[in-house]
């Protein structure tokens, strides 16, 4: 039996005046037309920070600043396991618009049931929102 390819990914949790910044995946993409955290894959030799600020500007044009993990959490897919890292950010330069990604809305966190999220940043979520919660 293969061992599992796991793949590690980023995602910033980009907040704005009580909302946050999610992005929808292309119709081309895997898991097509799908809402997540924006971010991607970290390449090798590539810190986290690295990895989410050259995503996030890739995706949406912007500068962020990382700061601390939120949450982390591993999903499997079919071929490969996705250990998501949750970051919270704050834009630091520029205004967010779909340049690799088919949209981008800022939403309350009250509002995320109403898109279909990836299954990792679903858990995500969840986590994020358990802790809110008690905030």
């Amino acid at each position: 039996m293969e061992p599992v390819r796991v793949v590690r990914v980023v995602a910033g949790v980009i907040g704005r005046d009580g909302r946050y910044l999610i992005t929808q995946r292309r119709p081309t993409a895997v898991l097509p037309l799908l809402w997540e955290f924006p971010g991607g894959k970290v390449e090798p030799n590539e810190t986290d920070t690295e990895a989410l600020q050259r995503e996030v500007k890739h995706r949406l044009g912007v500068e962020v600043k990382v700061g601390q993990l939120i949450s982390f959490v591993s999903h499997p897919y079919e071929r490969y396991t996705v250990d998501l890292y949750l970051y919270e950010c704050t834009v630091a330069a520029g205004e967010p618009a779909a340049l690799a990604v088919h949209a981008f809305q800022w939403v309350t966190s009250n509002e995320f049931d109403q898109y279909p999220f990836t299954p990792a940043d679903e858990a995500s979520m969840n986590k994020l929102l358990g802790l809110e919660s008690k905030g």
